[in-house]
């Protein structure tokens, strides 16, 4: 049974660092393409969203929040729900979610996975 922040959402967009196999933002990336959802990655040195040609049904933010916060301010995207991941929040950011409408939950996607049977952690991961 899929997560209910998952739920119906097929496209995602991982704001972070999606090249380095050590990052969480290259896991979350595999795994959200493993389990057969559209992925489009921004790296952390990105200068927009705009240019993802699709729509986005679930913004991840895997990057460090001031950078995150810039990415959101100028976009011109539809952003159907976002998710924050340890470490990547600020009050700034939650308070520009607000603004602009997107509802949003501080939380993680391997987690949401892993709540399905579809992700599981290795013993190098903390819980």
């Amino acid at each position: 049974m899929e997560s209910e922040i998952l739920r119906g959402r097929r496209n995602f967009v991982v704001l972070g660092n999606t090249t380095d196999e050590s990052k969480y933002a290259y896991k979350i990336k595999e795994a959200l393409l493993k389990n057969g959802y559209g992925v489009v990655s921004i790296p952390a040195d990105a200068e927009s969203i705009n240019d993802v040609d699709m729509d986005i049904d679930l913004l991840d933010f895997c990057i460090n929040p001031v950078k995150g916060l810039k990415l959101l301010s100028e976009t011109r995207k539809s952003i159907a729900y976002a998710i924050i991941q340890p470490g990547a929040g600020s009050d700034e950011l939650e308070r520009k979610l607000d603004e602009m409408g997107i509802p949003y939950v501080n939380g993680c996607v391997l987690r949401e996975l892993e709540k399905d049977g579809r992700y599981t952690f290795d013993d190098s991961h903390n819980r």
